[in-house]
């Protein structure tokens, strides 16, 4: 099956596997899917991903993180922004806060895919991924 938009594909398993309550979700590996989990990981709204090869393909494997007692998921919330029909860009003056700071905005920037956070700290824009939170 062939895939417009990796990126959203990606989010929806995400956002599936939480509903299901699962503990990992597999995927299609891409070097900006690696790039997206990183920041996903370093941010604290995924516990771990691992990079699985078999057959000369290889896929992505996402831990999730769940908190509290009754295993509420961590990621509230995930929405594309940037789509392959309407891209969109901001500069570094312009990069959006994400539930008033609460949130992530993951760019993808000319030093690499990074947070708002990280983006406003090295003062450079580029095109918004996602928004998590």
């Amino acid at each position: 099956m062939s895939v417009c938009d990796p990126i959203a594909d990606m989010l929806t398993r995400i956002r599936n596997a939480h509903r299901a309550g699962l503990e990992k979700v597999q995927m299609p590996y891409s070097t900006l899917k690696g790039e997206l989990a990183r920041v996903l990981k370093k941010e604290g709204f995924i516990s771990d991903y691992v990079t699985e090869g078999h057959g000369g393909k290889k896929d992505l494997c996402v831990y999730l993180r769940y908190h509290g007692p009754e295993q509420a998921p961590v990621i509230r919330g995930l929405r594309r922004i940037s789509k392959p029909g309407l891209r969109r860009y901001v500069s570094a003056k312009s990069i959006p806060r994400v539930v008033g700071g609460m949130g992530v905005a993951v760019l993808s920037t000319s030093k690499g895919v990074m947070s708002d956070r990280e983006a406003r700290a090295a003062k450079t824009g580029g095109e918004v991924l996602c928004y998590v939170w």
